[in-house]
């Protein structure tokens, strides 16, 4: 019995480690060593970068206030996507090119969401009327 749990543990914990997919800022993404994992990366949408390239296919920035991403998106445009929005992106990151692949976008859904983890990231970085 204790080793039937033990390997239901194991299993578990393997693959809850395999699900686990990290986010990271436009600032951050020199961090990654593995352009095969998938990550998500968060961001405003840069005003007039957004480039449809066909139907399905779309190029876009998105920025930190400090440093830009390029996203290669595929797969149709959610309808609150637009300039100046909140963007989660989640795909692969292609080390050679220093572009960011996607095929799943999430965008917030009214004025006052935006993913947590986009929202601490920008409020630190975002510009001050001072500067």
């Amino acid at each position: 019995m204790f080793l039937i749990s033990l390997i239901s543990i194991f299993f578990i914990i393997t693959n809850f480690k395999n699900n686990i997919v990290f986010f990271f800022s436009p600032s951050e993404i020199s961090q990654i060593k593995n352009s095969k994992k998938i990550i998500r990366v968060g961001g405003m949408i840069k005003e007039n970068s957004v480039k449809k390239i066909d139907a399905l296919n779309t190029i876009f920035i998105i920025t930190d206030y400090q440093n830009d991403l390029i996203i290669n998106y595929r797969g149709i445009l959610p309808d609150l996507f637009r300039d100046k929005q909140g963007v989660v992106a989640k795909g692969k990151f292609d080390l050679r090119e220093n572009k960011f692949y996607s095929e799943e976008l999430l965008v917030k859904h009214d004025e006052n969401y935006m993913p947590p983890e986009v929202a601490r990231d920008l409020q630190m970085k975002m510009p001050t009327s001072d500067n």
